[in-house]
């Protein structure tokens, strides 16, 4: 039944923007007044969090985007994912003990890909030029933001690996050696100037029209003097990484000088009269759609919001769909991903048969079994190591890889009905040092291959690692409906999902559905370093009764109770 919420239910009439940083927020109600769009302000949010939220996301890392266009009435995915240096290939892996890719350093950097997606974003979708988007940006970084809670709890952290390790960064965050006070103004003049570069590569090709201009910023970023400061950086200066060595960077200017971010098609799939729409199988995003598609064939309201047999059956769907994500998803470019038959209602009804009264903490792909070969999904390491002949299973080497950032999340939606969800990440100051000069650190997503050839999502030169970042646009009747997100890693999918099921299963109101208590499978691999699994464990809200709990373990549930309300400050 729907409950009171905590927290009211914001509305408007002109527009709305929500991200994870009120100043943020602002930058973007500033460019709307300026007459800019919802992709407009949806870029002016995101590069203001690349800089107020830098333990969460950052210029190096990456943003997968989905689009609805007033202009043409249709949902657009932009592939806000960079790719592998060409150098960086499974033999290298093999030549230099790698058996599992770290979580931080530089082995793991692709491609940042924050300015050329949003690049191609506004010159098929926006209005304005990157210098008025930019200028919020720049004034933050000019003349600083005042340090916050959680930024200041991140800083203390990782202190000593800051002033050990990454002292670039220790010069912008920490003031000599210390964790600045709530308040104290944090300025990046690096950062400042590398945004300047940009605006005045565009300002000189202004007159030869708004595309050409915008193109000649994002030149400025992957082909000019950026771009060169990143790589002769990486390349001169070896950090440590979790494998226990130093290492260098492997990109290339070529590798930046080549990358583009792409307009694709969404993938899409029809739950109780709405279309929902994700970024393809170089994300997370399928899964969503797999869960949706088999839950379709469930009464689900006749079964009472967050009863046992409502939270099994999530539970069980949810085990199905990500083992269908561990067998197939990877870059579509590369991997033969059957996301037509992975979403035909006959593979969900084969699924959904699958499902019985007591829990399956077994790996169960691809309905008729995984034909990868010597497939170990329940532990990367050793699945790696035997695909490159290592012996052993290396469990006395001492990984010294700290964890990685989180993630953010932005949603934009104008008068005009253009609808924007972007999911920015990667690029944490926490995984890989600040780059002199240029005011920010390159991403660590590459830790998401395998190293297993037979394997989807494996390591290859100029190769999309398989993110989990994953927004979500809902249409109905062709219209724009709903836009959302979330941070969580590999349970970014399974927090929405409960989510959209609370709005349209059961009734709730927005804010209703969103506070509600929820739960996650730690079922398949984690695709962050190290990579661990917990078959038949569930993450559950602390707020659920006991009886309910006491139901589940039942039915041969692991789990373990966390509280979600502390995590989610």
């Amino acid at each position: 039944m729907p409950h009171t919420p905590e927290r009211p239910t914001i509305m408007g009439t002109r527009g709305v923007l929500t991200s994870g940083h009120y100043l943020a927020t602002a930058a973007g109600f500033e460019i709307m007044r300026k007459g800019g769009n919802a992709i407009d302000a949806a870029a002016a949010i995101c590069f203001c969090l690349n800089l107020l939220e830098p333990h969460q996301n950052g210029f190096g890392g990456e943003v997968p985007i989905l689009v609805y266009s007033a202009r043409d009435h249709k949902v657009h995915a932009i592939s806000g994912q960079g790719w592998s240096g060409e150098a960086f290939t499974i033999d290298w892996c093999r030549g230099h003990n790698i058996d599992l890719i770290p979580g931080d350093g530089f082995l793991p950097a692709c491609v940042p890909a924050t300015f050329g997606t949003w690049a191609i974003a506004l010159e098929r979708f926006g209005t304005l030029s990157f210098s008025q988007i930019l200028k919020p940006a720049i004034e933050l970084a000019t003349n600083g933001f005042p340090m916050y809670r959680d930024l200041q709890n991140t800083l203390s952290k990782f202190k000593d690996i800051f002033i050990e390790r990454y002292p670039s960064t220790a010069e912008i965050y920490l003031l000599n050696g210390k964790v600045p006070e709530i308040g104290t103004l944090i300025k990046n003049p690096d950062l400042a100037r590398t945004l300047g570069i940009i605006c005045n590569a565009e300002e000189a090709k202004k007159k030869d029209g708004r595309s050409v201009a915008i193109r000649a910023a994002c030149d400025a970023f992957y082909k000019g003097e950026i771009a060169d400061s990143i790589v002769r950086f990486i390349s001169k200066n070896p950090v440590m990484d979790g494998s226990g060595e130093a290492h260098s960077g492997l990109l290339t200017k070529d590798d930046f000088a080549q990358w583009k971010a792409e307009i694709e098609e969404p993938i899409s799939i029809d739950y109780r009269g709405l279309d929902v729409h994700k970024c393809s199988s170089w994300t997370q995003g399928p899964v969503f759609l797999q869960q949706l598609s088999i839950l379709e064939g469930f009464d689900l309201g006749s079964m009472g919001h967050n009863s046992p047999e409502y939270l099994h059956t999530l539970i069980e769907v949810a085990k199905l769909a990500f083992a269908d994500r561990e067998a197939y998803y990877g870059d579509p470019h590369f991997d033969l991903v059957p996301l037509d038959i992975l979403l035909s209602k006959d593979y969900a009804d084969e699924r959904r048969a699958l499902i019985g009264e007591e829990a399956c903490n077994e790996f169960r792909a691809a309905g008729a079994g995984s034909s990868l070969p010597n497939f170990k999904p329940f532990n990367v390491l050793a699945d790696n190591r035997q695909a490159l002949g290592f012996e052993g299973d290396a469990s006395e080497i001492e990984r010294i890889s700290g964890k990685p950032g989180d993630t953010t999340h932005l949603d934009a939606v104008d008068f005009e009905g253009n609808m924007v969800a972007a999911t920015p990440s990667g690029g944490w100051i926490r995984s890989s040092p600040v780059i002199p000069g240029v005011g920010f650190p390159l991403g660590t997503r590459g830790q998401m291959f395998y190293l297993n050839p037979a394997r989807p999502n494996s390591l290859e030169p100029r190769k999309r690692p398989r993110t989990t970042l994953t927004p979500t646009l809902v249409t109905k009747n062709g219209e724009p409906y709903m836009a959302f997100g979330t941070r969580g890693g590999d349970s970014q999918d399974q927090w929405t999902l409960q989510l959209l099921l609370n709005f349209v299963d059961f009734g709730m109101d927005l804010q209703s559905a969103l506070d509600s208590p929820h739960l996650e499978i730690n079922h398949v691999p984690e695709s962050f370093y190290p990579r661990e699994a917990h078959p038949g464990q569930v993450s559950i809200d602390t707020r659920f009764p006991e009886d309910i709990l006491d139901d589940l373990k039942n039915r041969g549930h692991i789990l373990k109770p966390t509280d979600y309300r502390l995590r989610m400050m």
